[in-house]
């Protein structure tokens, strides 16, 4: 009897918690809603005093067929996927040993570098981007995939999460491992790595996200379109012979945030769990 008492109260609960995130979500994805349906339309649609979401003439077509046209999509693609994969690898390279030295290894510089990764989550690019350029400049590497990853080979927020996450690890685990004879490196590569795939798949998705949308460096150190990343492909689609022809530029924009998507589709899954892991301590 009590639990059918409580049935009713608790179905209530639940759809107000639904209907208030139904409703988050739809306010966070209405850019992206209006994206879709303005991609589809002809100018005269587009500039009307009426707003309408369902295209009266579908120019979807039209529209990509432009978007492809008028930049070199292919090499927009190909210069985010693989100046974002160079980017990651090496980042992951470098983090999950340093964040696993401090983690699980017990040295007077700890701290110090602890202090150090903090204060470094606090310094923007933007704060470096200025000597990074003369730099760059001087050694003749300006329009270059070199310039657009050397500046990121580095995250301190991927050493900080991999060590918060390698600190919840168990170190019965690792003292077993070294037992066996197993070398540094050796746990590290079959021991850490096959257990961190949450926080390697979370922190992937950040740092794909994020390289992958950034227009701020590149527009610094990219003037040749042959090495022009997808944001900055957008810019030069606008101004080159498009500016406004928005039809064709949201079309662009659904080509190039397209993979995006799909990635963390596929990815959301392991970025929940590296997110939910991570918090724990060990």
């Amino acid at each position: 009897m009590s639990q059918n008492a409580f049935t009713p109260s608790m179905s209530l609960g639940r759809v107000v918690r639904l209907s208030i995130l139904g409703l988050g979500a739809l306010v966070f994805l209405m850019p992206y809603i209006f994206m879709i349906s303005t991609a589809g339309k002809a100018q005269s649609d587009i500039f009307t005093s009426s707003l309408n979401l369902i295209p009266t003439h579908w120019f979807y077509g039209e529209n990509f067929a432009k978007a492809w046209s008028r930049v070199h999509m292919p090499t927009l693609l190909f210069n985010g996927i693989l100046v974002c994969l160079m980017i990651l690898v090496i980042q992951v390279v470098i983090a999950i040993p340093c964040a696993y030295a401090m983690a699980k290894m017990k040295f007077r510089a700890a701290k110090a570098m602890m202090v150090l990764i903090m204060l470094g989550l606090l310094v923007p690019i933007h704060a470096t981007a200025l000597p990074l350029y003369v730099a760059f400049d001087r050694a003749g590497a300006l329009n270059s995939y070199f310039s657009l990853v050397a500046p990121f080979s580095i995250s301190v927020f991927g050493i900080f999460l991999f060590l918060q996450f390698f600190r919840a690890m168990p170190n019965d685990l690792i003292h077993a491992a070294r037992l066996d004879g197993m070398s540094e490196i050796g746990v590290i590569a079959r021991v850490i790595v096959p257990n961190a795939w949450p926080a390697i798949t979370a922190f992937s998705i950040f740092s794909v996200v994020a390289h992958w949308n950034d227009l701020f460096w590149p527009l610094v150190v990219v003037s040749n379109q042959a090495y022009a990343t997808p944001p900055l492909g957008l810019l030069y689609f606008r101004a080159a012979e498009a500016g406004d022809d928005y039809g064709a530029l949201m079309a662009a924009t659904l080509i190039i945030t397209s993979p995006l998507v799909v990635a963390f589709l596929l990815a959301q899954k392991r970025f929940v769990e590296g997110i939910t892991m991570t918090g724990l301590k060990g």
